[in-house]
Formats: structure tokens, sequence, C-alpha cells
């Protein structure tokens, strides 16, 4: 949320008794912590349900797990302990108010459940949950206009017959309310080695080795399922996304029929649009430096409200990567766009990095700072965008 003078901040502590965090940002991009709200639910805490980490960031894998209404009047926020959602009134001033807690409907199996990404449609008051594990990855909820919730019957999977147990990262509805994307990282979760880092390959029979990665080999990471009149799901559609895992899915501020992805396992991003009829056309994958080594992991994005720029981070690199939208497509703008950030030493990501973990981040609505969670360094660091990259402050 934003005027002239700054706005507001939100973002979810995840720990076993979930809060929402409320910052104000002042026009000198400062942040001040005004409230935390408990929402009710419970995050998953340091444990990470993706690979079984006892202490890791990045516990879904996921992005969108906070989101406002278009009208910001409502605020919606996933509980992944325990498999709930929460949403709130949204004041004058920012301030929240805890209306509903409601279960998505899928059991909690083992010490977590997954529930992490959420995407909601006004026009029919139904709000999207997407979970990292299914097989019923993607459940509905109907909202009233006083923001209460209840669960539908309704339940969808991004499996496929022969990959029953994919790994899911993101939802997101298209900008015209025809469509709704679920973006993929694995085709079947992770194992993990000794010192609880994943494993991308599983040995088949006869012994040859194959990605765990989404999209890599096989081309169908990018899930579509076209949105009926009353918010109910069609059949879903699989999609080439010209990359390995595609994580995050971000739409164009003024071009409703384009949208940029994030690969994970892909360093890097593509561009892509969508017509009326859920034909897709996405382009060559653009690819960031890696030479520290690979995947990259570049998974999370935010698009500038000129529609120019877009910067990914880079979970495993500790950093975050600029592109330039050029007319044709993407281009690297400035790779890294800003510094490393250290984390406390004890986590290393897939490519073997020593990794503060970046995830989630945030642009404001003027564009002018950028705002990244750094989990593994107990951090949120604003940055004053520029034309030749990020500077810290």
């Amino acid at each position: 949320m934003s005027n002239h003078s700054g706005g507001h901040l939100y973002m979810q502590t995840n720990e076993l008794r979930n809060a929402i965090v409320h910052y104000r940002w002042s026009a000198s991009g400062v942040l001040t912590e005004l409230e935390r709200v408990a929402t009710g639910g419970a995050g998953s805490g340091t444990f990470k349900p993706i690979s079984g980490q006892e202490s890791a960031p990045n516990s879904f894998e996921g992005a969108a797990s906070l989101i406002l209404a278009q009208d910001r009047q409502l605020l919606f926020a996933t509980n992944g302990g325990d498999n709930s959602v929460s949403s709130f009134r949204v004041g004058k001033d920012g301030q929240l108010t805890l209306l509903a807690v409601e279960r998505t409907g899928n059991p909690v199996e083992g010490r977590s459940g997954t529930a992490k990404s959420l995407a909601f449609a006004a026009a029919t008051g139904t709000l999207y949950v997407l979970h990292s594990f299914g097989p019923d990855h993607l459940r509905l909820m109907s909202v009233d206009r006083d923001g209460k919730l209840s669960a539908r019957p309704e339940r969808h999977t991004v499996n496929t017959h022969d990959k029953p147990n994919r790994v899911s990262t993101m939802v997101v509805l298209s900008p015209d309310g025809r469509f709704v994307f679920v973006g993929t990282t694995f085709d079947e979760p992770a194992s993990a080695n000794p010192d609880g880092s994943p494993i991308l390959w599983v040995r088949r029979p006869g012994g040859s080795l194959r990605s765990i990665a989404s999209n890599a080999p096989d081309p169908d990471g990018l899930v579509v399922f076209p949105v009926g009149g009353d918010g109910s799901l069609g059949t879903a559609s699989f999609h080439d996304a010209n990359g390995g895992s595609p994580f995050y899915i971000a739409f164009l501020h003024g071009k409703p029929d384009t949208f940029v992805l994030g690969e994970a396992v892909g360093d890097g991003c593509v561009i892509g649009t969508i017509d009326r009829a859920g034909k897709l056309d996405i382009g060559p994958l653009v690819k960031i430096d890696t030479s520290a080594g690979q995947p990259s992991e570049l998974c999370w994005l935010a698009v500038s409200p000129d529609d120019r720029t877009v910067y990914a981070t880079n979970f495993g690199y500790s950093n975050i990567s600029s592109y330039r939208i050029n007319g044709r497509g993407l281009e690297i703008a400035k790779d890294p766009a800003c510094p490393k950030v250290p984390g406390d030493g004890t986590f290393r990501a897939l490519c073997g990095d020593v990794s503060s973990g970046p995830s989630d981040c945030w642009l404001t609505p003027d564009g002018a700072y950028l705002y990244q969670i750094y989990g593994n360094a107990s951090r949120l660091v604003g940055y004053a965008t520029q034309p030749q990259g990020l500077a810290g402050f």
C-alpha cells in the first residue's frame, strides 16, 4: 500500500505462532515497524518441509503467501504449518484486524503442512490456495464481503499420470481473470545429502540418472487452468516454460497479456504472452552469469511500474540480478545488481555456496525502493533502485 509520502509493507514471520509484521515505509524508503498481529494459525518455524531440513530459509519454495485484495481493504495470509488461511481488514491507517481463520481442507501430514501461495479473484470472491505438496495442490475458498472465509470442495492437481508427486511454487491469476497460472519446481520431492542439502537427481531403473527439476527434461512445468464464471477451474494444460523449474510468475502492469517467468534451475528468466483463448507464446531463456555454480536458484521477481526493469532474486547466490525489458524481449541490465549478503554460515544452496537464502521481495508502487528478505541472515534489506543496479541503505 502507498501514497505520495510512503505507505505500508506487510510480511509474515512463519513462526510456529504465525504473525504479520506491519511496517511503514517513508518517502525516503526507511522502514518503521508499527505492529505485529497474530494470524491465529501456525507457520512451520525453522523446519523446511520441502527437504525435511531442521533449520533452513525458504520454508515453502514459493511466493505470494501474503496478498492484498485489489481494493486494498482485505489482506490474506497462508499459515503453512497447519494448512490454513487468515483474512484481515485493512484500516485507513494500514492497521490490521483479524477477521477469520479457515483450514484449506488438506490434512497436515508429518511435522508441517505446505499451504504457501495465494491468488484472489475479487469479481467472484474466490481465493486460490496453493500447497507445495499434492495431490490436491490447489484448493479454493469463498470470501464474503465481510472477509469471512469458507472452504470449497474443489481440488486440483499439477501432477501428471507419470509424475504423481510434483512440488508446486506459486499461483497467479491473470489480470483479465480468465486463467490461473501455477509454477512448479520439482517433479518429485528432493532427497537429501548427509549435510541436509537436497539432491536434484534420481536413479531410474537401468541405472540412468534423471533430473527432478520440473520442465527439465520434460517440457511441462508451467500449468494453466481456465477460470469459470463462478471462479471454478477447468482442466489444466501443461506448457513448456523454456527453462528448468518455472518458479515465479509476474505479469506486467501495462501489458496484461505479458508475463515473466523466473526459472530456478534454468538460471534465468523468460518473457511470454497468453491470448484470450489461452494460447501461450514463450520466448528464449536469458541466463545470468553462473560462474558461481549451478543452479543459481533464481526464484523471486519484481517488475518495475513502468514495465522496463525486472529484479530477480538469486537464492543460491545471496544477491539480486536485474533485467531490462527492451520491447523485443529480455536482456541483462546489471548482474549482479547488488553486493552479496552473507548468511550465518549454516546453510548451503543447491550450487554448494554458503547462502543467506534471499527469498521474497517487494518493490514500492513508485518503483523507488526494493525490499529483500535474507532469511539465513535474519535481515530485511532496503535498496534504492538506480539505472545501474541497487543501492542499499
